[in-house]
């Protein structure tokens, strides 16, 4: 018997079928584990326990494990030998160079969307800034925080470049950590980012690039000042303590 005779009678064979059954089971608990990051339910320093998510998934430890290891690469757990997954701790330095990343991709995305902008498009965005504003009134900061990240990851996504919208995606988990607290730093924090959003909006509609990229690289400086403003009085320390929310970064 030929060694490839071998092989074709040792090895079991693939279904295709439970391949795709596999990865989107893997989808599914890595979504569930984010959210939870999102929410706040898990904090920074929080340790990921594969049995436990198994459990409460109900599914096999194999997704799970996936799920950590797809997460570690979105830059949202981290894997420590010997000790497990735990949800990742930013530090102000670390989010500070990713903000000045962000500005330039949020920029870039501006460029790209305004000259080319329709009514279908300014319809969403439209809707995201009306979502804010109602939020707002409500002093709701949780649904606050759902509609910003919503309209920055519109302007990105529609700007229609797959690569910025997938290293975007990237800097936006990774800043989660600072979200909540760059809304609350000061009182009037989501009165300003609410008419920040709307002049974006605006010269957006208006399909000045320019002043739209302009706009936008004022607006993601001012959520960095904001970060600082909620961390810097706590002696500039990590946010362990703080709760997590994928949306910010853009506030």
């Amino acid at each position: 018997m030929t060694e490839n005779m071998q092989n074709a009678v040792v090895s079991p064979r693939v279904d295709p079928i439970d391949v795709v059954r596999r990865q989107s089971l893997t989808a599914l608990v890595r979504d569930e584990i984010e959210r939870h990051i999102i929410e706040g339910a898990l904090a920074p320093g929080d340790k990921l326990n594969e049995a436990d998510w198994a459990a409460r998934l109900q599914v096999s430890r194999g997704p799970v494990r996936e799920a950590f290891r797809a997460l570690e690469q979105a830059g949202l757990v981290h894997t420590e030998k010997n000790r497990g997954v735990f949800v990742r701790v930013v530090s102000l330095a670390e989010a500070d160079e990713i903000y000045a990343v962000r500005a330039v991709l949020e920029e870039a995305a501006c460029r790209m969307l305004a000259p080319r902008i329709d009514a279908a498009q300014l319809a969403v965005l439209r809707s995201h800034v009306d979502a804010m504003r109602d939020a707002f009134d409500a002093q709701d900061h949780d649904a606050y925080a759902r509609g910003n990240v919503a309209f920055h990851d519109a302007i990105v996504a529609l700007a229609g470049n797959g690569k910025l919208y997938e290293t975007y995606r990237r800097l936006v988990g990774e800043l989660s950590l600072f979200r909540r607290a760059a809304l609350v730093a000061r009182d009037d924090s989501m009165r300003r980012s609410l008419a920040e959003h709307r002049a974006i909006l605006t010269a957006l509609a208006s399909r000045d690039a320019t002043h739209a990229a302009a706009l936008m690289h004022a607006h993601v400086n001012g959520g960095r000042q904001r970060a600082h403003e909620a961390y810097e009085p706590a002696g500039q320390q990590a946010v362990e303590s703080l709760p997590v929310t994928l949306d910010e970064p853009r506030t």
